[in-house]
């Protein structure tokens, strides 16, 4: 995470939300009021960390969606404080998000293990694109980090804990587990996202290591610098492989698997239309556009 401060932030949203969520079953005013405090300490956790993806990590993807949730978390607890019950299907998503997240985050010995789990199968897909970079010990401690020697440079690649797809997981498991369907949907739905999400992460790997370390996208330095200011003039194949055409087919991606997703546990389009109720402002009736009858759908699927 950023700084001590939004790690701490993070525990207390994720155990507002996990609280509030428990607590709506035995007292739904108490527990919703609790769910609506913690969207408000989740929209501060985002402001603070604009900054940090903004000018520290780089990402423009990231640091819009960082500046976007801050009023749409505000929103959500309003919407929710007013009576917009669905919106507890969210939270109790997001609590479960922590759940999954947060032990990787501050546990040295699952944090290491899943690096270097996804470091090893990276390398591999490297390897079988003719290439052989050393695989060698980072400055955090962990077996992770890619150096190539190619035209003369030598350029790095760390695995860190996100390049292991632990956000997208996390997010499609809390959605998975927070939606009141049977089990045996939901154990379909996992396999339709989980397994497709670490594979395709795995590929981005591979694709940012080898681009990076081949300095495929070379000739784009001029843009790349324009956009990014660049500290050396190598780390344009970086940029361009990751901030903008990894991180934007990453987009494309998860939206084809929330479909998949949604095929098979049509009970998550309730949160899909309060996200999208939250972003514009405006109902939407995803069952009808979509032509699914989620009744049909759920019975057929049990």
């Amino acid at each position: 995470m950023a700084s001590p401060t939004t790690d701490l932030l993070a525990w207390l949203v994720v155990g507002l939300f996990t609280g509030g969520s428990l607590l709506v079953t035995v007292d739904r005013r108490l527990g919703r009021s609790l769910c609506v405090l913690a969207w408000g300490v989740f929209a501060v956790f985002w402001a603070l960390l604009v900054p940090h993806f903004t000018f520290v990590v780089q990402s423009a993807i990231e640091g819009v969606a960082a500046a976007v949730a801050v009023p749409g978390c505000l929103y959500a607890g309003y919407l929710l404080a007013r009576g917009r019950d669905s919106l507890l299907v969210l939270s109790r998503a997001v609590g479960v998000m922590g759940l999954i997240y947060l032990p990787f985050l501050t546990s040295d010995a699952l944090r290491g293990w899943l690096i270097e789990t996804v470091a090893v199968q990276t390398q591999w897909g490297i390897n079988l694109l003719g290439y052989s970079p050393e695989l060698m010990t980072s400055e955090s401690g962990y077996e992770s980090l890619f150096v190539f020697r190619r035209h003369g440079l030598v350029n790095a690649t760390e695995i860190v804990l996100m390049c292991t797809g632990l956000g997208s997981l996390t997010i499609f498991g809390g959605l998975i587990a927070a939606v009141d369907a049977p089990l045996r949907r939901k154990l379909q739905a996992a396999a339709v996202s989980i397994p497709v999400i670490y594979a395709l992460n795995l590929v981005r790997n591979v694709f940012i290591a080898v681009a990076f370390g081949d300095q495929w996208f070379q000739w784009l330095y001029g843009p790349a610098n324009a956009v990014f200011a660049l500290d050396s003039p190598e780390l344009a194949s970086f940029y361009v492989a990751d901030r903008v055409l990894a991180q934007s087919l990453s987009v494309v991606a998860l939206v084809a698997i929330l479909w998949l997703v949604v095929n098979r546990l049509p009970e998550l389009l309730v949160v899909v239309e309060d996200v999208l109720y939250i972003l514009t402002r405006r109902e939407y009736d995803l069952e009808r556009a979509f032509d699914l009858d989620t009744t049909e759908n759920a019975s057929a699927a049990d």
